[in-house]
């Protein structure tokens, strides 16, 4: 598979990895052959990035870290969650705690998997797979810092529901600190009164804008007010943020962009320690990218190392019908070669 800009994408080729709607149905399946149609479709709901199949590439995989059966459960019960709070109807906070341990019991064993969120976001579903892809990054740094199966239930939830005030259809003010109409105070008193969450859990919602130097949102807490849940909801929440497209048609950031801008912002906005192991556990050129190496040569991302995410393995393929030269540069090893772009 390779990972291009829905602009390149040709009529004929085959989708990579399957599209989800706003309530989690599969709205494209993976091996579906791409008409006009469908591409132009596909524009028209805010798709910018999408897997392609390429016989070339035809064993370059994503890890997966989640089962696409969680996917479409956490996305639809996100779906649920978020349109019962917009018209004020009641939910079922244990339908939202199967997802979280859905979710726990996929990540059991795969600490040593790096993140590769490339789930294709649309404008109906980009908030249902935000919240779950910051539950999922949260999970995992959770899991790699040591908390046990309680703390990460209690992390998870709290980082599926972090931005559960945003969907009040109370007037918004997200720009005054100590307003009562930020979204984390509303998401903070809608969740407390659900007797089935720990408070933990609003607190999570309530402290995920905070930053380390105080400058943050609602209440301007420093780093030693801030809990360390938040702070790691608050990292996974920026990532997910800067690499999702912008609504004016505009380019998200590139992984390995929106690291550089985390880790720039280490000990002021953003935790240290939470940095160190988010990066541990993200990739930041994912499998199926194009990229081009300092050597002029251009290839595609196939294989990743474990604490070496800016080190992967590039495959180039030159020549053209039956006569192809294929090679693989091990970045791990080549180490006067580096990436110099990304080519989407």
């Amino acid at each position: 598979m390779r990972y291009v800009n829905i602009d390149k994408v040709e009529t004929g080729q085959y989708l990579g990895k399957a599209i989800y709607s706003g309530n989690g149905a599969i709205l494209l399946s993976a091996g579906v052959q791409l008409t006009v149609y469908m591409i132009n479709t596909l524009n028209r709901i805010g798709v910018t990035m999408l897997y392609i199949q390429d016989e070339n590439f035809a064993d370059v995989e994503v890890e997966e870290v989640l089962s696409e059966a969680t996917k479409q459960m956490m996305i639809r019960e996100m779906s649920d969650t978020f349109d019962a709070v917009r018209s004020g109807k009641e939910w079922s906070p244990n339908k939202v705690r199967f997802s979280i341990e859905q979710l726990l019991e996929d990540i059991t064993g795969m600490r040593e998997v790096q993140i590769q969120l490339t789930d294709i976001k649309t404008r109906d579903n980009v908030q249902y797979v935000h919240a779950m892809n910051v539950c999922l990054l949260s999970a995992m740094i959770g899991m790699n810092m040591g908390l046990n199966q309680h703390q990460l239930k209690d992390l998870a939830t709290g980082a599926l529901l972090h931005d559960v005030g945003k969907f009040s259809n109370l007037a918004e003010d997200d720009l005054n600190i100590g307003s009562k109409n930020h979204h984390t105070w509303r998401g903070f008193e809608w969740i407390k009164t659900k007797r089935e969450f720990n408070l933990m859990i609003a607190h999570i919602a309530l402290q995920h804008h905070e930053r380390i130097d105080g400058t943050g949102k609602p209440r301007g807490l420093n780093e030693e007010e801030i809990h360390m849940y938040a702070r790691i909801v608050a990292t996974a929440n920026i990532y997910d943020n800067l690499i999702t497209s912008k609504e004016n048609g505009g380019q998200g950031l590139l992984p390995h962009q929106a690291c550089e801008e985390m880790m720039a912002q280490s000990d002021r906005m953003l935790d240290h320690d939470v940095l160190v192991e988010f990066t541990r556990i993200i990739s930041v050129y994912p499998n199926g990218t194009g990229v081009r190496l300092s050597n002029k040569e251009t290839g595609v991302i196939v294989r990743q190392h474990r604490g070496l995410p800016g080190r992967p393995v590039v495959r180039i393929v030159s020549g053209s019908g039956g006569d192809l030269d294929v090679k693989e540069i091990d970045l791990a090893n080549a180490t006067t070669t580096f990436i110099e772009a990304v080519m989407m």
